[in-house]
């Protein structure tokens, strides 16, 4: 019987615990600072739409969707719809970077810095960190779009699409606690 193994690349996996391990220290501060300061945040959690978070949760939780079936896809050896798939993934996530840059744009014009004051600056450090890793999932889902359409990947063969789509899945998860954290407990 065959040993069951971790999709993707191993590397991806330490990534993930570093990177969960680095936003956890982040959450923490949050939580702690929020205690701390219970005004502070309540006025700046005032602030926030929570409509656009909302948006946000919806077209990242879609594009986690289009990369698991983009994974599927390839592992039933249908790569042309794979590829349809990833370009969907990639469509969502610029969809989550186009309204997250709304909002900062939105906020910025009202004063948001991070130097305002606590609220701000985790605020901006939290949302902040988690965009470019949102833009580093888009660039990889551009990156493997070509090789995916092209047939290189098989289902024995597929360990770079399944780091890639790990990778995306820790975006989306790691949105599934700030979302909760920084935009609805208030």
């Amino acid at each position: 019987m065959a040993a069951a193994t971790l999709p993707g690349d191993f590397v991806i996996w330490l990534l993930v615990l570093l990177e969960m391990t680095t936003f956890a220290i982040l959450f923490m501060g949050f939580a702690g600072a929020k205690l701390a300061q219970p005004e502070v945040f309540a006025a700046g959690q005032a602030k926030l739409a929570l409509w656009s978070g909302a948006v946000n949760t919806v077209l990242l939780v879609s594009a986690s969707a289009c990369a698991a079936w983009a994974l599927h896809a390839v592992r039933t050896q249908r790569n042309r719809q794979g590829s349809h798939w990833l370009l969907g993934a990639l469509a969502l996530g610029i969809g989550f970077l186009v309204v997250k840059s709304i909002e900062y744009w939105q906020k910025w014009q009202l004063g948001l810095d991070f130097a305002n004051n606590t609220f701000d600056m985790l605020y901006v450090m939290l949302t902040g960190f988690h965009f470019l890793h949102a833009l580093v999932g888009c660039v990889l889902f551009a990156l493997v779009w070509a090789p995916t359409r092209s047939g290189k990947y098989t289902p024995d063969n597929c360990s770079t699409l399944e780091t890639v789509t790990v990778f995306w899945h820790m975006v989306d998860l790691l949105w599934m606690i700030l979302f909760p954290l920084v935009y609805v407990l208030r």
